[in-house]
């Protein structure tokens, strides 16, 4: 899979605007005023007299806590948002809820958080930030936006299925949360793309584990990975090469009816396919045919 399909995120930020940023409505503003190692413990011990009277000398008294209005703080973070601060923006609107937290506005402040990190590329900050929304506010309007962007952020970090998959886990986890929750949210069905996205990616991992296997000659190892393709995969792509793969397999084992009942499954089911010309073509190699054979395990699959 290629990475601009695994990595689309094409509706977010619109959405998110649109949800968020685009009908948030600013509060009014207030007017108000805005040396080296010298090699004796005795240079060493004054040195570090002399370092310790310097830092302290430096040290400046904290600045005194000065609560400010919320709509000052909160317009402050838009702004930052806004001029693409997106860091800056994510605490500035952390703090409007330290100050406020009991206002209207710290709740909108806090999912503006989650979305300020998402925007900064920091997804682990964005995760707590949009979970702790779902904490504190469960039953709002808006909720699930929040659980749509703890799948983003985990989907962001999707990576090559080479690698370790726990992130596309959590973002097929994250997201069949989300529909399970609000089945007619707008989120909900850029989310079932993505759910399906996920799928066919940690397929892929199996696949390409299984052919690892397959190079090696470990042949019921690699089967046991096209199964699960089979098993736990069966609407991604990735199932016509793994009926493929078995067909190679249980030929290479001697298994003769597996080889021809995978055969017969995959041409029955994706007879255009590259995968079953070559199926048919290993078939036609040692003299057999496609056949059906009702004790399989793929056919209580298919």
């Amino acid at each position: 899979m290629g990475a601009s399909e695994l990595f689309m995120i094409e509706r977010l930020r619109a959405d998110a605007r649109s949800a968020i940023v685009g009908e948030t409505v600013r509060p009014a503003r207030r007017d108000a005023k805005r040396n080296g190692w010298n090699g004796t413990r005795g240079r060493i011990a004054a040195s570090l007299l002399v370092l310790t009277l310097a830092v302290a000398g430096c040290t400046k008294k904290e600045a005194p806590y000065i609560e400010q209005p919320v709509d000052d703080l909160y317009n402050k973070a838009q702004d930052q948002l806004q001029q693409g601060n997106y860091a800056a923006a994510a605490s500035a609107f952390e703090e409007v809820d330290r100050q406020h937290p009991y206002s209207e506005w710290a709740t909108r402040a806090q999912l503006m958080s989650a979305y300020a990190y998402y925007e900064a590329n920091d997804y682990d900050a964005s995760v707590d930030a949009a979970q702790r929304y779902i904490d504190l506010h469960p039953g709002a309007p808006d909720v699930d936006y929040a659980y749509y962007l703890i799948g983003v952020d985990y989907y962001e970090r999707i990576s090559d299925v080479r690698r370790d998959q726990e992130m596309t886990q959590k973002a097929r986890d994250a997201f069949n949360e989300l529909i399970r929750r609000f089945p007619d949210s707008d989120y909900a069905r850029d989310a079932k793309l993505k759910v399906d996205l996920t799928e066919d990616h940690l397929a892929g991992k199996e696949m390409a584990i299984g052919r690892y296997y397959q190079d090696r000659g470990e042949y019921v190892a690699a089967i046991n990975r096209f199964r699960a393709v089979l098993e736990g995969y069966q609407t991604t792509t990735q199932v016509p090469e793994a009926l493929m793969r078995l067909v190679e397999c249980y030929l290479a084992l001697g298994v003769r009816n597996e080889a021809q009942n995978a055969a017969a499954v995959l041409g029955y089911n994706f007879p255009e396919t590259v995968w079953y010309e070559r199926a048919y073509s290993l078939l036609q190699g040692q003299n057999l045919e496609p056949k059906r054979d009702q004790g399989s395990w793929l056919s209580r699959i298919f």
